[in-house]
């Protein structure tokens, strides 16, 4: 590998950075980090969650850098995706292939020392689901791929949970379910406004395989389940009346976007239901979070 020139290091930094997938990898660690505080009645250990939340970001970091890798001949055949780092050569295979390894390593170096083997044993299965089962075996296999690769994206709340208290109860599982129904409608409203891209890609996403009004009612239907889901915190007792009106209240803005989605589609539509679905999820965790410190 040839050697970096110092006057080259912040942008070579940068693109490092951009293979990490940092928007989609912040949301997954602030899941995370909402499910450590989630499992302590009080405040969790500092020292924890410093270390957990650094272990489970290079480890998710590691596999998004992995998917780059995997997918940089696809990325450069789709408008989205074409101009990260891979597909415009400004990173080589070798490159991405040693930083996903050193960042992977570190994460469970971090999460097995600083944390415990649980949560270290956890987040490398999530890593192999992600980069290996999902990215080489289910995207190119099956229009159903973000369904159940979405699993692995799902786990964030029991990695956390598992960090502060060891293991991971029923609580934690219900998080990693309301992650898992979230997925299919937030990507598929981008699949859709993003088809011809799909088709260029060669990957059998579902508006490709189905076509879009069997995917618009998809988004319709994995919504009503979702915002059903979002409910049971609040059957269950693990939260209160503050999280029970976000919830209603974040989940009848959804389930209006996604039923005119379903009804009267336009791509800015699919774009305003895709963006709302990424702050849709942070506020309800963040939702989560303030109903556990401040119950009624």
């Amino acid at each position: 590998m040839q050697l970096i020139h110092p006057r080259v290091l912040p942008v070579k930094v940068a693109q490092f950075y951009a293979l990490t997938k940092p928007r989609v990898t912040q949301l997954a660690v602030f899941c995370a980090v909402i499910g450590m505080f989630l499992a302590s009645p009080g405040i969790p250990s500092l020292r924890i969650v410093v270390a957990a939340t650094l272990g489970i970001w290079l480890l998710a970091g590691a596999a998004f850098a992995i998917n780059c890798l995997v997918e940089r001949e696809i990325d450069a055949r789709m408008a989205r995706t074409a101009r990260r780092p891979l597909p415009r050569g400004e990173l080589s295979v070798e490159e991405a292939l040693t930083f996903a390894s050193v960042i992977g390593a570190a994460g469970v170096a971090v999460l097995y020392n600083f944390v415990n083997p649980l949560t270290m044993w956890l987040t490398f299965g999530t890593f192999v689901s992600y980069a290996i089962v999902y990215t080489i075996l289910l995207k190119p296999a099956t229009s159903q791929n973000i369904v159940i690769g979405g699993a692995a994206g799902a786990m964030p709340p029991a990695l956390g949970w598992a960090a502060v208290a060891g293991h991971v109860p029923a609580q934690a599982w219900l998080l990693v379910l309301i992650i898992f129904l979230w997925t299919p409608p937030h990507f598929w409203a981008l699949a859709l406004y993003r088809t011809e891209d799909f088709k260029r890609s060669g990957l059998p996403m579902l508006p490709v395989t189905h076509g879009p009004l069997h995917t618009r009612l998809q988004v319709f239907l994995y919504t009503i389940a979702l915002v059903a889901a979002t409910l049971l915190p609040y059957a269950i007792r693990m939260s209160g009346m503050i999280y029970l009106v976000l919830a209603v209240l974040l989940g009848a803005i959804y389930l209006v976007y996604s039923y005119r989605i379903w009804r009267s589609y336009t791509d800015r539509l699919a774009r305003s239901a895709f963006r709302y679905s990424i702050v849709y999820l942070a506020l309800l965790f963040a939702a989560l979070l303030v109903d556990h410190y401040v119950p009624l």
